[in-house]
């Protein structure tokens, strides 16, 4: 019995190789243009969690008719950061609280674009969240 064999088209090593280079350079040439819609979509994280701070905060003055300066009081428990093996871009904290108002802050732990600056928003008793330092 013979078996018969068919030779199957396929690449070798240098056309895969190049075709590789090729697609790194494109990435390399799109990837500064994207930076902006990263840190974009980060931002939405903090944000997200200033308005659950607000709305902590909120319930907490309902109740004790001032605001806390407390996260733990608020039961908000802080997501673990990436430096930390989590998946939070942002540090989180309470910078004031008074019987009239408050103000807290999400820091980001990374810097997203590079440039040395770290995205910075804040939110305080009108809850509407505000980008400080832009990235």
């Amino acid at each position: 019995m013979k078996k018969s064999f068919r030779k199957v088209a396929s690449f070798n090593l240098q056309e895969m190789l190049i075709v590789l280079a090729i697609i790194g350079i494109l990435l390399l040439i799109a990837l500064p243009n994207l930076m902006p819609l990263i840190t974009k979509a980060k931002s939405v994280e903090a944000q997200t969690q200033l308005k659950a701070i607000f709305n902590a905060e909120k319930q907490y003055f309902f109740m004790n008719s001032k605001y806390s300066t407390s996260l733990t009081e608020l039961d908000f428990e802080t997501p673990k950061t990436v430096k930390e093996s989590g998946s939070a871009n942002y540090h989180y904290e309470i910078l004031q609280a008074s019987n009239t108002g408050f103000k807290a802050r999400a820091t980001a732990v990374t810097d997203f674009n590079g440039d040395g600056t770290f995205n910075v928003w804040e939110i305080d008793q009108n809850g509407n969240p505000k980008q400080t330092v832009n990235d």
